[in-house]
């Protein structure tokens, strides 16, 4: 039973191929442990479902007991579980999902199913204090490009526009295979362009003035593509940073741009960016440099914070319970396509 009235949350986030747990008390992060099987799937190009959910099983019991020994606390100080319920991989999820029940069942405590992309959200309180009410968040990953009215992180996400094809992260990785630098691809790319010229070739931006909120990468992705094509066709060589930064300043020309958009229409004066692409330099750079010019508050996570971890969906988690929301039934499905206004099962 939970008296205190910050209590301790362990958070179990396995929605791809990171096994995260983070362990929070209000918006202080006790510890956290990641298990990553990227390594299993760069030889691949990126990541197999299957290759995602065996690498959980055997990641999961060892995570949790690196967090609670870096906590210096055990199961039994645990007040309440949450655990991505969505979206992401099907039996990604299933492993996540089992593995908090059976926690939260054999120790008597309540269970909380999260949305991944409103976890993404929460997190910036470990390192900002309290969201302001209301926020935009952009939020940038492999799977998703969004972008969220949040009047409330616990009970009331709102989304204004979404991917339309391919998300940001995944047109990092498909242009890093491209230009052969390895997966995954946001952290090579980010590096290769240090070393170019954003200006040297004008690729397009999707959406960018259509008057929508949603993204499109898709034929960004496929410029980059022939480009480089058309000059190994002509047996020149491919000016890989040039392409790099070139292609990285389309993208968050894009995000930003539509981010402040958002701001303005809605008349809100604080920005929450996260995700794994929140890790890039130039995008949090850019991003800085237009809220700056907006008026706009920007609130930007550590990287470490920004990809996948449990510490996300443990501060998701703790707001729910401080909010005195009900918990989820131990018969909470994993659902990989749960929608961004179901905040929690």
């Amino acid at each position: 039973m939970i008296i205190d009235s910050e209590p301790i949350v362990l958070g179990i986030e396995t929605s791809c191929d990171e096994t995260g747990v983070g362990i929070v008390r209000g918006t202080t992060l006790l510890g956290e442990s990641i298990a990553s099987s990227v390594e299993q799937h760069s030889r691949f190009g990126g990541v197999v479902p299957e290759v995602a959910s065996r690498a959980h099983l055997e990641a999961m019991t060892p995570t949790v007991e690196r967090a609670l020994r870096g906590a210096g606390l055990t199961l039994a100080d645990v007040d309440a579980f949450a655990v991505t319920a969505g979206p992401g991989l099907p039996g990604a999820l299933m492993v996540g999902v089992a593995a908090a029940k059976a926690y939260a069942l054999s120790l008597g405590r309540p269970l909380y199913g999260v949305h991944h992309l409103a976890a993404h959200v929460a997190v910036d309180q470990l390192e900002h204090g309290r969201l302001p009410k209301p926020c935009v968040a952009l939020l940038v990953s492999g799977g998703h490009s969004s972008l969220l009215l949040v009047p409330d992180v616990a009970t009331d996400v709102r989304s204004l526009g979404a991917t339309v094809d391919d998300a940001a992260g995944e047109a990092f990785d498909k242009v890093a295979r491209v230009l052969d630098l390895g997966f995954p691809g946001g952290p090579l790319i980010d590096r290769a362009a240090r070393e170019g010229d954003p200006a040297a070739i004008t690729f397009p931006r999707g959406k960018y003035a259509d008057g929508t909120y949603d993204f499109s990468f898709s034929g960004l992705k496929t410029a980059v593509a022939r480009w480089v094509e058309a000059r190994e066709r002509a047996g020149e060589p491919v000016p890989v940073a040039d392409v790099a930064a070139s292609f990285q300043e389309a993208v968050v020309d894009v995000l930003t741009h539509k981010a402040i958009k958002v701001c303005r229409d809605n008349g809100v004066r604080d920005l929450v960016i996260g995700g794994g692409v929140a890790a890039n330099s130039r995008l949090r750079a850019l991003a800085q440099e237009r809220c700056d010019a907006a008026g706009v508050r920007l609130r930007i996570p550590r990287p470490k914070l920004c990809t996948d971890n449990g510490a996300m969906v443990a501060a998701l988690g703790a707001e729910l319970v401080g909010a005195g929301l009900a918990p989820s039934a131990l018969d909470l499905p994993a659902d990989s396509s749960l929608p961004i206004e179901t905040v929690s099962l």
